[in-house]
């Protein structure tokens, strides 16, 4: 692999941390949080970055790592086996080339996302523990 594993790391945590967040649960807040059980802490904003930080750490990687990213998740949601990671890549970067969706809206949207990247991993004999 041409990525690195603390970035693909890196980046299941902060997709993990765009995961648990849910929409508006408290449309009245601006109160003390610990008062309100930090509920917030949990919900999307307007000005919450981490969907853009997620996308900014995306856009910076360089070809051969987004490729790399991407076969990762072919391979996480079994797509395609371990044993095929040059077909993976090949695919991935024919995937780039035909698209008009960014690879990180591409991948932000996929459901799971966080658990397919680890996945990926493991069936490539690498994890982040």
């Amino acid at each position: 692999m041409d990525i690195a594993l603390d970035k693909v790391c890196e980046l299941i945590l902060r997709v993990r941390a765009i995961d648990v967040k849910e929409g508006m649960t408290d449309p009245a807040s601006g109160s003390n949080p610990i008062d309100d059980g930090a509920i917030d802490a949990l919900t999307t904003s307007p000005d919450d970055a981490t969907e853009d930080e997620l996308r900014d750490v995306i856009a910076g990687l360089n070809d051969d790592e987004r490729a790399d990213l991407i076969a990762l998740v072919y391979i996480g949601r079994g797509d395609m086996e371990p044993e095929e990671w040059g077909d993976a890549v090949r695919l991935a970067r024919e995937r780039e080339e035909a698209n008009s969706v960014s690879t990180a809206d591409w991948l932000i949207g996929i459901p799971s996302l966080a658990d397919l990247l680890d996945e990926g991993l493991n069936s490539m004999g690498r994890s982040c523990i």
